[in-house]
């Protein structure tokens, strides 16, 4: 939709929605659905900031309404607000204020699964909120922990899945300098495979994706003696999500997960058999991936992670000039610090 054209059509809708030709209901509902399609596949936030003003707008003029209309409508708006981009922070508490708002007067007389996706929602607010320090992720892992009673494995594959992803995601951002560290990875670890053995390749490819690559990545970085086993395992993970994500059709997931692929080889011995053996080979390839997601992640105007990517190039050069043929001499130190896992 072009920008001129939404807009035309956002002052349309609020110009009807002053009229007395249709009922308040009426007028409200229109709104909603005009901007329920602002929000499908948006091409700029100014969009989803005017889905936000056309709910106010049904909000405002639909006080008569039973409270159970007038909180769907809430949740709805939330959703607007939560997928806003931006640094600050704003936009994503004004959501958790309207989930909060919205979720007790679902819980009376909604139906069970919209509830359950408010409380999804409403955790991955506060997840993200607690990333800058405005919430506690026990709150977003109990909100996750609330929608899977409805969203179980059996009826809801699907959101059972990302409720896991989400759990482990949650586990995994919490502080590790403490005794409960190992435990939190480990039950992230959990939640992943929890997740996948609801999910195909088949029937739910990017889920099943999804969570290979970051059960890669949680293995991977794991506090652990047995990290020769995480990585093999890590691999085994990534090349799991590698077939459902090609370059040309995911290219960002794609290059994600190489670059985590490369992550994991640089820590791997050419032989399983022989961990202080070589490791050039695996350090090669590595530096065959790490180029080819530098270029995907710059080209997708990525920039952050194309600098995080050539540092890791930079450093691998390095291990290389060290790194003796197969067979002979140590291998590169399995604790070195490669660039951090990229999630999704």
């Amino acid at each position: 939709m072009a920008t001129d054209r939404y807009q035309d059509q956002v002052a349309a809708a609020l110009a009807a929605a002053e009229e007395d030709s249709a009922s308040a209901a009426e007028r409200a509902e229109m709104l909603v659905e005009i901007a329920m399609g602002l929000q499908q596949r948006p091409k700029a936030p100014g969009q989803l900031h005017a889905a936000v003003e056309l709910y106010d707008k049904a909000l405002s003029i639909s006080g008569g309404q039973d409270s159970l209309t007038l909180a769907r409508i809430t949740a709805r708006k939330a959703t607007a607000l939560q997928a806003i981009p931006g640094e600050g922070s704003a936009c994503l508490e004004a959501a958790r204020d309207a989930y909060q708002q919205a979720i007790p007067v679902l819980g009376q007389g909604g139906n069970p699964e919209e509830v359950a996706e408010a409380e999804m929602n409403l955790g991955l607010v506060l997840q993200a909120l607690a990333a800058a320090g405005r919430a506690r992720l026990t709150d977003a892992i109990a909100a996750y922990q609330r929608s899977l009673r409805v969203f179980d494995r059996k009826r809801f594959p699907q959101e059972f899945a990302i409720l896991q992803n989400n759990l482990a995601t949650a586990y995994l951002s919490m502080p590790l300098a403490d005794e409960r560290a190992k435990m939190r990875e480990a039950l992230a670890v959990q939640a992943f495979e929890e997740g996948l053995k609801v999910v195909t390749f088949i029937d739910h490819p990017a889920e099943y994706a999804m969570l290979q690559n970051n059960l890669g990545n949680a293995l991977q970085y794991a506090s652990t003696t047995h990290r020769l086993a995480n990585n093999l395992r890590a691999l085994e993970a990534y090349d799991e999500a590698l077939k459902v994500r090609s370059r040309l059709q995911m290219p960002r997931e794609y290059a994600n997960t190489i670059a985590n692929k490369a992550n994991c080889l640089r820590n791997l011995p050419d032989e399983e058999t022989n961990p202080e053996g070589s490791a050039r080979a695996n350090l090669l390839q590595a530096r065959a991936l790490y180029t080819e997601a530098r270029e995907i992640f710059t080209l997708g105007g990525e920039t952050d992670k194309a600098a995080i990517v050539a540092e890791a190039l930079f450093q691998i050069g390095r291990e290389l000039m060290d790194a003796p043929e197969s067979g002979s001499g140590p291998a590169v130190d399995s604790n070195s610090q490669n660039s951090a896992g990229l999630t999704h």
